[in-house]
């Protein structure tokens, strides 16, 4: 994939009304951070020209968060749907973007190596549109994909506006699109508002491109989970379980064990060295590095610590900015806190 080819639109510009909160939905914490953060890490490693994020909703709260990435701001004064978002986006894209990557703010779990692949898969092939897809046992909520004879996609149709039988589809519109600029803007200038919404539905770009004679294809995403869209506190915690459950897996993966792992909360930004044991019920955050072959006894929590190798710490401690030398054996319930 040629470099300054893509452009990203982030779309975060909505209230998030089923999160009762009055937070903006995409600086909800999710994995210790806002869930457009984790979308924005995913999209920034990805060899493309330039991302825009289309605001709204509380647009000046999004937009001070979002200091320290390299995104450019469209905003979105009234909510007139997903399809409307991205039209607030057309003018802020830079010229030489021959393709759109389009995806929400709200999906934290979706990772790098599935938006590559699904690019290439786009670029490889002569597609105006690529529709990224999954199958859920439950697609309750979710747009659903109608898959025309020749196996591309007809249109998606999103749940309010489904018949009985297109609510038994498990194929569902995974919210991420890539697709040619010059086709995205003049199908959107064509989509109306009849619908029960009363909006501009990004989905109707399938359907035109589908009655124009375009085929449209589908990337299917394999693991369901990555497309979660966090639209509520359940979401929220599924979503953190998740990506909890990634960063486990690339400890043990190295050397680390993790008993009871369920229990056991490791922030990202946490380094562990092989041979060590975490004990149940520990909590390990901030920019705690912790050795090799030390013990971390139950229900201890450490933030911002640095530990030697060879180092048990006792159970119930807390360690707040603690230093912490090799062979150091630190008795239960101890409270060291330097950052007071």
């Amino acid at each position: 994939m040629e470099s300054l080819q893509v452009s990203a639109i982030i779309l975060a510009a909505g209230k998030g009304t089923r999160m009762k909160s009055s937070l903006a939905k995409v600086l909800h914490t999710v994995f210790y951070r806002p869930m457009l953060f984790h979308v924005l890490d995913a999209v920034n490693k990805l060899d493309i020209s330039q991302t825009v994020v289309v605001t709204g909703h509380q647009y000046e709260a999004v937009e001070e968060a979002c200091t320290g990435f390299d995104v450019d701001f469209a905003r979105q004064t009234e909510q007139l749907g997903t399809g409307h978002a991205v039209l607030c986006a057309r003018s802020h894209l830079h010229g030489e973007a021959e393709v759109v990557l389009i995806l929400c703010g709200d999906t934290p779990l979706i990772q790098t190596s599935t938006l590559q692949e699904m690019l290439a898969d786009h670029l490889a092939g002569d597609h105006g549109l690529t529709v990224m897809t999954t199958v859920l046992d439950n697609p309750t909520n979710y747009g659903r994909i109608v898959t025309a004879e020749n196996g591309f996609v007809q249109s998606i149709v999103e749940e309010k506006d489904s018949t009985d039988e297109q609510k038994k589809i498990k194929e569902i519109n995974a919210g991420i699109y890539c697709v040619d600029k010059g086709f995205l803007f003049n199908a959107l200038e064509n989509v109306g508002t009849d619908n029960k919404q009363g909006e501009v539905y990004l989905t109707d770009i399938v359907s035109i491109a589908h009655s124009s004679g375009l085929q449209v294809n589908k990337y299917v995403c394999d693991n369901a989970d990555e497309v979660l869209g966090v639209n509520s506190r359940i979401e929220m915690a599924q979503a953190h379980s998740c990506l909890q459950s990634r960063v486990h897996s690339q400890l043990m993966a190295s050397g680390v064990s993790l008993l009871q792992p369920a229990t056991i909360s490791v922030q990202d930004s946490v380094s562990i060295g092989r041979d060590t044991v975490i004990e149940p019920n520990v909590h390990l955050c901030g920019q705690t590095k912790i050795g090799e072959g030390c013990r971390i006894f139950p229900f201890s929590y450490l933030d911002d610590c640095q530990v030697g190798d060879n180092v048990f710490i006792g159970a119930g401690s807390f360690l707040n900015g603690a230093s912490i030398s090799d062979d150091v054996h630190i008795p239960p319930h101890t409270v060291i806190n330097n950052k007071e």
